[in-house]
């Protein structure tokens, strides 16, 4: 196995080519492609800016010759921390257009996981905004920048707005105008469709997230295979509402999605529900994706009656298990049809049909979208369990990774012998092929979409001066889905929830990752192995 990115078998690898899921092309072949056949149709739209496809291959040709006019070239890779902005697809084909790797990173990242995402990447350059949710992205920059000047590997910083007092940084504009030209371009930057074509994040169970790679081959096929099965066309109007950088938003089928099928991508800088509806409105959107958290929010705009949101059709939701309840609600509410999405940046996508029975529509999270999906359900000893039984989900196919990147001690558990991904989740296998999620093996939270490694912050939480011992869980919760509470012993008072949010943030920890509660206990409960008893601690909490 490769230590940075894991191969597959010969034999699997042409089975896939065979059966026509692997293309053999790249993302900026795809471009190139799009813009030859349908070079007037408008492809983006952020605000009053308008793009087609023609402009968007010309602006990936710009943005290209302005990162190669800082060194950067086929097999870079660049961390992109931006919110929802048209810039982050301009930079994202202008990547692909050089052969370089976008590596995802969220908005509410901050130190300690973009420090984590340039050593573990080895990246040469990042691109964030200059200010967001008002937190200033290029002081953080500057923090990590000091955390690698000894290895001397990010050498770049460009900025999607002003680069203020930090004048050694790079504002995107300007590199624009420094990829002007004439001068044609290679569609890919002679990248090959089985080479890695960008590296997203896994959910991070312990500790900071695994990066995950995917090729032009398994990446595009598992845009393609969604969106056929979605429906898309040239008349999908998609509104791009959670962030652009997650797997749930770009390709399943997403933004690529809609590219792919000569659609329109509409982006919404905010998910609120008074700004998306007024972009369903003036765009005449078709299709869009939320999260559960977002849903009743959204229930309630729609009945106030105060825009006009008929052109909507499908309402994905995914990134959580969405409620049996909400799910029978929001079909009404807002007049569409609702598609539920159960995948994994690793891989597998599952989607409940646009023809489905309302049942499996409410109460399953859908199945497999490619045939060539392998999907094992299996007990705690590894053995298959019976339809209907929960147990842990294995899976490999056409787009699930072998490994992680450079992460090859934690592949050893990660995949079975055999190349089966083993994905931590405990569903329920259906006879007509659905999934039911019913809860996790890996100790993480799921807070509203948000994977939150238990790991990971418990070791930050033992770095607080009063805090002697710590352990966080997650608890239902009908906003989140699940939120998170903290049990920690102390020596001295026990810091308030607001405190050690504080706390954490100045550790460099995301914000969404801080306990939204604080338990103070005086002992912890122990497994017979001597492990804390998170299962004790829970029931410590009042039952809602």
């Amino acid at each position: 196995m490769n230590e940075t990115q894991p191969t597959r078998p010969t034999a699997e690898s042409e089975r896939y080519r065979n059966a026509g899921h692997w293309e053999g092309v790249t993302f900026g072949s795809s471009l190139r492609r799009w813009a030859a056949t349908r070079p007037g149709s408008v492809a983006l739209v952020d605000g009053d800016r308008r793009w087609t496809y023609a402009e968007l291959d010309r602006e990936a040709d710009r943005v290209a010759r302005g990162l190669r006019g800082l060194g950067l070239g086929q097999g870079d890779r660049v961390v992109v921390q931006l919110p929802n902005c048209a810039e982050f697809v301009l930079i994202w084909f202008g990547l692909q257009r050089l052969g370089a790797v976008p590596v995802h990173a969220m908005p509410g990242h901050r130190r300690t996981e973009i420090s984590h995402l340039v050593r573990t990447s080895r990246a040469t350059a990042c691109v964030i905004t200059d200010r967001h949710a008002r937190f200033d992205h290029r002081e953080l920059l500057r923090e990590v920048l000091a955390d690698h000047e000894s290895s001397g590997s990010l050498r770049h910083v460009v900025v999607v707005g002003e680069t203020g007092r930090h004048e050694d940084f790079v504002r995107f504009d300007e590199l624009r105008e420094a990829g002007n030209g004439q001068e044609p371009l290679p569609a890919d930057g002679g990248a090959d469709s089985g080479d890695l074509a960008l590296l997203l994040l896994s959910g991070g169970t312990t500790g900071l997230p695994k990066l995950i790679p995917r090729t032009h081959d398994d990446y595009s096929y598992n845009v393609r295979a969604s969106a056929d099965l979605c429906a898309f066309d040239p008349g999908t109007i998609y509104l791009a509402v959670l962030p652009i950088a997650f797997n749930f938003t770009l390709s399943c089928p997403g933004v690529l999605g809609t590219l792919f099928r000569g659609g329109t991508v509409v982006v919404s800088p905010d998910p609120s529900p008074q700004t998306a509806f007024a972009l369903i409105e003036h765009e005449g959107v078709t299709v869009t994706s939320l999260s559960p958290p977002l849903v009743p929010y959204w229930m309630d705009e729609a009945a106030t009656g105060l825009s006009d949101i008929s052109s909507l059709a499908v309402v994905q939701v995914g990134g959580a298990r969405l409620p049996d309840d909400l799910a029978r609600r929001l079909g009404p509410a807002l007049g569409v049809t609702v598609q539920q999405v159960f995948g994994m940046a690793e891989g597998l996508i599952n989607l409940t049909r646009l023809d489905d029975p309302e049942e499996l529509v409410c109460s399953t999270q859908g199945r497999p979208i490619s045939p060539d999906d392998e999907v094992l359900v299996v007990d705690a000893e590894g053995e298959p369990v019976p339809d209907g039984a929960p147990g842990e989900l294995l899976t490999r196919g056409p787009y699930t990774l072998r490994g992680y990147y450079r992460a090859e001690e934690h592949n050893r558990t990660a995949f079975t012998e055999d190349g089966y991904y083993r994905t931590g989740d405990l569903v329920r296998h259906l006879p007509s092929g659905h999934l039911v999620v019913v809860g996790r093996i890996k100790d993480q939270i799921n807070r509203g979409g948000e994977k939150i490694g238990a790991t990971e912050v418990e070791e930050q939480l033992l770095t607080h001066p009063s805090i002697t011992s710590a352990a966080l869980i997650g608890v239902p919760d009908e906003r989140w889905g699940e939120r998170s509470v903290a049990f920690v012993m102390c020596a001295g008072s026990a810091p308030s929830t607001r405190e050690l949010a504080a706390f954490l943030r100045e550790r460099g920890m995301a914000e969404h990752k801080a306990p939204d509660e604080v338990v103070e206990v005086g002992h912890m409960p122990l497994t017979a192995v001597g492990k804390i008893d998170k299962t004790a601690l829970a029931r410590q909490l009042p039952r809602a």
